[in-house]
């Protein structure tokens, strides 16, 4: 099948993968494989008045209705759950089970939503006031900004959409100027589903491919209310201020550089199998990838052996070949971006096991995975490098271990492996892990949509997806009813005329 034929497949027109302005390449071989057309920043104007005109007609609509429309999206992306996850593997360079597996979540998020869409509580709350009542009201926000990354090109966007409509949002979608093909496959499937609904107002979801420039139109724009921003630190540090200085609100989903602590009492085997899926599935472009492993010195140097047979045994090639488990970096400046760090953690007294090139196919930026012996943690350690290296390091203590853990600018997933009940207990406590996901006996990655996804620090502080993320989307009233014939005051104050 050709790339045209399988971006037919999976909704797009021909014509809206020719003849644009924007190269798309492929990872896996560097091929051109479409060109798409950019959003020039001066439409930006009329795509915020749709959005500000579906606002106005959206937030009317009965939020279980507004569901509806998402259930169908569901349904669309059921139906082609296979031609979207292979347009991920083709752009992404992620291999299929990765590729078909963001699409479950995307069809995941949608069923969490639908069930949302009639749990949008809020509190009643006793007044101090005879004959007073007072309760909390939640409203939708308005047009909602949502900037996603190349390396989970869809499933992001589907965590902000979803949630957003069914709080009475519209939405604005900026994706990666990498992976725009799988943006336009999502709106096609999303268009599908707003076909069948038949009802929604024109610009409830828009999609607008461009740079830097067209996404800081929309950091600053005060008609965005709320700006949902996936990406590196740097970006986060670019966005955060440029929200705050108009009053906006913004969700930040920023870097990551997540640890392992490996105990005395683990079960090893059990605990080489998350290494190896936490550390190099996606080419350890996951913000959840496995970046540090602590492990205790008893253990250490049998642990690192185990993991260097495992890595050695990793086929490392093309994502659409069965039985390859590590494909490609997103681009050739990824893998210097990695040698580079190599060479820093060589000079900062590391060394290095794997982290070579292989030449898989003609094009591609493949990389062995690399297992990285540290006697510190040191600064390259310190700093998150979106790429399969795992840095090892020892401890003695339960104490020190955690110390290693929350000594980084970042804090977005953390976990142990024990059979310690107190180990457990303490990494999980307020003086454990400072990260927004903590497990036990389960890797950094891999979270489910049923949990609010992000972290502290320099990770943004910023929630996604389950739980109660939703309030994120909306604004919160506190109301107050007087039903009696007196107007008492609170406090006992005395005001009478």
């Amino acid at each position: 099948m050709t790339h045209t034929d399988m971006l037919t497949l999976a909704g797009l027109d021909p014509a809206q993968i020719t003849g644009g302005d924007l190269p798309v390449h492929s990872p896996i071989d560097g091929a051109e494989i479409a060109r798409v057309t950019q959003t020039r920043p001066d439409e930006l104007p009329a795509i915020l008045d749709r959005a500000e005109a579906a606002f106005q007609a959206w937030r009317q609509v009965p939020a279980p209705c507004r569901g509806e429309l998402v259930r169908l999206l569901g349904e669309e992306l059921r139906a082609g759950k296979d031609a979207l996850g292979a347009v991920v593997t083709l752009e992404a360079g992620k291999i299929t089970s990765e590729g078909l597996g963001e699409v479950q979540e995307m069809i995941d998020i949608c069923d969490f939503a639908v069930g949302l869409s009639r749990q949008l509580y809020g509190l009643t709350i006793a007044s101090e006031r005879p004959g007073h009542r007072m309760m909390e009201t939640w409203h939708p926000l308005g047009p909602t900004a949502v900037i996603t990354a190349f390396n989970f090109p869809v499933a992001v966007w589907s965590w902000n959409t979803a949630l957003a409509l069914v709080c009475g949002n519209p939405v604005i979608w900026k994706p990666s100027e990498k992976s725009p093909l799988t943006a336009l496959a999502s709106m096609a499937a999303l268009q599908r589903a707003l076909d069948r609904f038949g009802d929604a107002p024109e610009g409830l979801v828009q999609c607008v491919i461009g740079g830097a420039e067209l996404g800081d139109a929309l950091v600053t724009s005060p008609r965005v209310p709320l700006v949902s921003a996936t990406g590196s630190t740097r970006m986060g540090r670019i966005v955060a201020p440029k929200v705050a200085e108009r009053f906006g609100r913004s969700i930040l989903e920023l870097g990551g550089n997540n640890a392992m602590i490996v105990a005395p009492s683990a079960d090893l085997e059990m605990a080489v199998r998350a290494i190896v899926f936490s550390a190099v599935g996606t080419a350890g472009q996951r913000c959840t990838s496995l970046r540090r492993l602590i492990v205790h010195e008893s253990i250490r140097e049998g642990l690192v052996e185990k993991l260097r047979a495992a890595y050695a045994s990793l086929p490392v090639g093309d994502p659409r070949e069965s039985g390859t488990l590590v494909g490609p970096l997103i681009d050739a400046a990824a893998r210097e971006r990695m040698q580079a760090a190599l060479d820093t953690a060589r000079a900062e007294g590391g060394t290095v096991h794997g982290g070579e090139a292989v030449e898989a196919v003609a094009g591609g930026a493949y990389v062995s995975p690399a297992l990285v012996e540290m006697p510190a943690q040191s600064e390259i350690v310190r700093t998150e490098t979106f790429a399969p290296i795992l840095y090892v390091m020892g401890y003695d203590t339960l104490d020190q271990a955690i110390a290693l853990q929350n000594g980084v600018p970042q804090g977005l997933s953390a976990c142990i492996f024990t059979r310690d009940l107190r180990e457990a207990e303490t990494f999980v406590s307020a003086v454990g892990a400072d990260c927004g996901i903590i497990n036990v006996n389960i890797g950094p990655s891999g979270a489910e949509i049923g949990g609010a996804f992000g972290g502290e620090k320099e990770t943004g502080g910023g929630r996604e997806s389950g739980s109660d993320a939703w309030k994120g989307y909306m604004r919160r009233a506190t109301n107050t009813i007087n039903y009696s014939d007196e107007l008492p005051l609170a406090q006992g104050v005395k005001f009478d005329i």
